[in-house]
């Protein structure tokens, strides 16, 4: 066995005993639930039995994850650089884990627009969180007000639209792949 494989093989065993843990289950409870027995269990997690891909499967089941999951190594970089769009105000992050995924902070100076026919709508789900100031979400026929640490989450089907109240304000927003498409900077006042 190389050193490489080694290494993966001591990352998946701990990964196991760690999950089990995490989910307040004896060694007793998991091997009930992956179908093994507690003796072998206890010896794929301490490196005594040779790790089995049938049994990863079973254990990846039973821990509520995916054999991807389990046997998943650190290899790749971890450190996420943004792509910075001065322009637009943005920072943007890609979830390396999701691709579909982007977090994106943005600095807003100007108010929503005032005239309804500015607001958005498009497939795809949007959470917010204001970092600092007051920032106002038009949500459909409603007006929220979002201070600093408040958080929104809401359908993008629904007609919306983001901006600052009373000077400047800064949100972190999570958005999915359909989201995020719906959302291309225009020349136009500031939209979430």
């Amino acid at each position: 066995m190389t050193e490489d494989a080694g290494d993966l093989d001591g990352l998946v065993r701990k990964r196991i005993r760690a999950l089990r843990l995490a989910q307040g289950w004896s060694l007793e409870e998991l091997a009930a639930r992956a179908n093994l027995s507690q003796s072998s269990l206890s010896r794929i997690e301490n490196g005594q039995r040779r790790l089995a891909l049938d049994q990863l499967v079973t254990l990846a089941r039973a821990l509520d994850t995916t054999l991807d999951q389990l046997v998943e190594t650190a290899a790749e970089d971890v450190v996420i650089t943004p792509t910075v769009d001065a322009q637009h105000g943005t920072m943007r992050w890609p979830v390396k884990g999701d691709p579909g995924i982007s977090v994106v902070r943005q600095r807003m100076t100007e108010p929503p627009p005032d005239n309804p026919a500015r607001m958005r709508a498009h497939p795809g789900r949007e959470w917010l969180v204001v970092l600092s100031g007051t920032a106002v979400l038009l949500l459909g026929h409603r007006r929220i007000r979002l201070t600093t640490h408040q958080a929104a989450e809401f359908p993008t089907m629904m007609p919306h639209a983001i901006g600052a109240e009373g000077g400047p304000c800064e949100v972190l927003g999570i958005f999915d792949r359909a989201a995020r498409r719906g959302h291309r900077p225009d020349p136009g006042p500031r939209e979430c």
